[in-house]
């Protein structure tokens, strides 16, 4: 494990840069170690946003920057064409390829546009992601995805109601997403398409990267246990089942997680 990963897993929520810590998490998939590309990408995107910064006095005129700068000048956009491929959820090659999944672009958007002090959030819509731009007074909603085009009230609400069958309002399934949270998504996105690729030792990687990362997530815990169990590896599977049974306020849960130790404590 990685003393950058260790630390990230140490760091308080609101300390979290976003696209670093995602960079952290792509370098430990590329055996070069070298993120210095990447970085570069990202410092001439802020020297062309501190460049237009200026003009930007509300959040539709930052939306618009970013917006700007990101797809029309720099070229990054969704990969609607693979959208299952690994590297669109790696952000080194989302860098590289100026294409990635929501959640991928939007770190990038949100981390580029903090850096200029302006408020910036990722929206855990169903299905998607947005970003969010501007505080309480006349925020934005844009989708990274495609190419930064603005999202409104109506719009949201038909994304929301497509995923939920036409019954949920949109106001009870959006929520800004904290740090830690996008960058769960982030791998969650990554262990989920690599079990369904059959690549379960992937997986099982990606969800021990979750637990040092976010080890308050329970889910992280459970997936890795599951997919220990799975390789035969018992003694490590109960010290995750062990981990999260700390952590877990549910008492059903925890009674579940409970049995399911007591079993594993004779094999």
């Amino acid at each position: 494990m990685s003393d950058d990963l260790l630390r990230l897993g140490l760091l308080d929520d609101e300390d979290i840069v976003l696209d670093h810590a995602a960079l952290a998490l792509a370098l430990l998939d590329h055996a070069e170690g070298d993120d210095d590309p990447a970085r570069a990408v990202i410092d001439a995107v802020a020297d062309r946003l501190d460049e237009l910064a200026p003009v930007a006095r509300d959040a539709q005129t930052q939306a618009e920057i970013l917006a700007q700068v990101f797809a029309d000048e720099f070229g990054f956009s969704g990969d609607s064409d693979s959208y299952d491929d690994p590297a669109n959820a790696d952000l080194i090659q989302v860098i590289a390829r100026r294409r990635g999944l929501p959640v991928s672009l939007s770190i990038l958007y949100v981390a580029a546009a903090r850096r200029l002090g302006w408020s910036a959030h990722v929206l855990d819509v169903p299905g998607h992601v947005l970003v969010l731009i501007g505080g309480e007074a006349a925020p934005v909603m844009i989708d990274p995805f495609r190419d930064g085009r603005f999202v409104d009230a109506a719009e949201l609400a038909a994304m929301v109601q497509g995923v939920a069958g036409g019954r949920a309002p949109a106001v009870s399934h959006v929520a800004a997403m904290p740090n830690r949270a996008v960058l769960v998504r982030l791998l969650l996105n990554q262990a989920t398409r690599a079990e369904a690729a059959g690549a379960a030792r992937r997986a099982l990687i990606l969800y021990r990267r979750m637990t040092v990362v976010a080890p308050d997530y329970g889910h992280g815990w459970w997936e890795r246990a599951r997919l220990e169990l799975a390789d035969g590896d018992v003694t490590t599977a109960r010290s995750s089942l062990a981990a999260m049974l700390e952590i877990t306020r549910d008492t059903a849960l925890r009674a579940r997680i409970a049995t399911l130790l007591a079993s594993l404590a004779a094999v």
